[in-house]
């Protein structure tokens, strides 16, 4: 039997921190790991592990009152999730493919999945592969919940030597067995393999470097695991991480638990520090992405499913999407495509963050929206698969197990982005600075909405070189 299941994929939302009792030291002086594991053990906590490429350190105290009164300037390593969404309007729909059917189709057609693929048309991937820049020499990074290394559209593509799990007691290649696996999808969109069978990533030459830093069994990491990843890859020689993951913030000094930044009545103190803590925490973040930057890593972020007007939010924050060194993607999607190919791709999705401060670019997320349009859940048949007429509005790509599936959010318009990225790369000899590389983005942007930067599409939908 066939998986049944919704696939809305959401931001990571802030938690309570991961490790009760975890927190961050960041000193912007000159690292001494000795002088750091005095002080904090004589404030009477642990030192668990040190970045001294940026000066950050993860610390234990078995109190927060106790990590409060030890006036080391910390902050809490605050924990990244994937929340569910309420998805109780929209029609039951199959949303996966399973190996066996892949099998079946095989038989029809070569990279039998493409036909699915509509957010390559959005970005012009066709273009550039023609015009012989498939993402060959670039490596990119993909921080998030592992991935289904044995994927046949995967594994060509996968560094095995460098991969690596920054969660305790996962391998980087767990992916708890589910279809609906959200490290393999976002692998699968930048670069599944161009072998003949199923799929085709954006760039399907580039070489992918798989770091989990969320678990695959709960969603979840923390802070300090990220930093540590971003740190990871600018060390080797890494061209374009991707980061469909992410927090939310208030610089009030208050936070958000429930993966709703837009009601803040259920927002919690960020302890110890309060406005400080948040300065401090952002900070530090930021340190470990500004060294990925300054060693030739462009970083592309998710913007955020919440729909949320981040010119308008109350001072939310989000992260890492709004650090400097970040570029932050909102998503766009069509409605009905699979009833009309040729309809309009760029949709404002419903669910997407926007505004100015908070966005870069715009690519590829899908929409859900034509659920709720007449004929949406009928059927509709695009090469050889029959489903509800809402769901190919969805990004189609890999999954867990061998399998395909159907998801949508801005966790999906990031990796298109990443692609994108790739190919530019490839395409001026896989030798240019993150600058040059953001440069290129935007002349080569489509610039949707009104002229020049605007709230939805910021500097406009990225589009490949050709």
């Amino acid at each position: 039997m066939k998986t049944k299941i919704i696939s809305i994929a959401m931001l990571a939302a802030v938690s309570t921190p991961s490790i009760a009792g975890s927190y961050l030291y960041s000193t912007n002086k000159h690292f001494d790991a000795n002088k750091v594991e005095k002080q904090v053990a004589a404030k009477g906590g642990q030192v668990v592990d040190c970045l001294p490429e940026i000066g950050v350190c993860k610390v234990l105290f078995d109190t927060h009152q106790q990590a409060m009164d030890a006036d080391l300037g910390l902050v809490p390593n605050v924990s990244t999730f994937v929340p569910k969404m309420d998805t109780s309007s929209l029609p039951v729909a199959d949303m996966t493919l399973t190996s066996n059917e892949a099998m079946d189709i095989q038989q029809q057609e070569d990279d039998f999945f493409f036909g699915l693929q509509w957010g390559h048309d959005a970005v012009s991937a066709q273009q550039a592969w023609a015009a012989g820049h498939r993402g060959q020499g670039v490596r990119v990074a993909v921080l998030d919940s592992g991935a289904d290394a044995s994927h046949p559209d995967l594994s060509p593509n996968i560094n095995y030597s460098l991969s690596r799990s920054f969660i305790a007691g996962e391998d980087w290649f767990d992916y708890a067995g589910e279809v609906g696996n959200h490290g393999t999808h976002v692998a699968g969109t930048i670069a599944a393999a161009d072998n003949g069978f199923g799929t085709i990533g954006v760039a399907p030459e580039a070489e992918l470097v798989i770091l989990k830093v969320l678990s695959a069994y709960t969603g979840s990491g923390d802070s300090y695991g990220t930093m540590a990843a971003m740190v990871y890859a600018a060390q080797n020689d890494v061209d374009v991480i991707n980061m469909s993951l992410g927090l939310s913030i208030r610089k009030n000094g208050y936070y958000d638990v429930e993966g709703t930044p837009e009601d803040i009545s259920d927002d919690i103190r960020f302890a110890p520090g309060g406005k400080d803590g948040i300065a401090q925490f952002k900070n530090a973040y930021g340190k470990a992405a500004k060294y990925a930057r300054n060693n030739g890593v462009i970083l592309i972020a998710a913007a955020g499913n919440d729909g949320v007007d981040y010119d308008h939010a109350d001072s939310l924050i989000a992260l890492p999407a709004e650090l400097p060194a970040v570029l932050s993607i909102s998503a766009t999607g069509p409605m009905m495509w699979a009833m009309d190919s040729y309809t309009n791709l760029d949709h404002k999705a419903i669910y997407t963050n926007y505004g100015q401060s908070l966005v870069d670019f715009s690519a590829p997320g899908g929409d859900y929206s034509s659920a709720f349009m007449p004929g949406g859940f009928d059927d509709c048949t695009v090469g050889f698969i029959t489903r509800p007429c809402y769901v190919f509005d969805f990004v189609f790509s890999t999954g867990g197990n061998g399998s395909w599936y159907w998801s949508v959010g801005t966790s999906m318009a990031s990796p298109h982005a990443a692609g994108v990225a790739a190919l530019i790369i490839s395409a001026n000899g896989d030798d240019m600075s993150p600058n040059d590389v953001e440069k290129e983005m935007r002349r080569l942007a489509d610039d949707l909405g009104k002229p020049g930067n605007d709230d939805v599409h910021g500097a406009g939908r990225v589009v490949s070189p050709h």
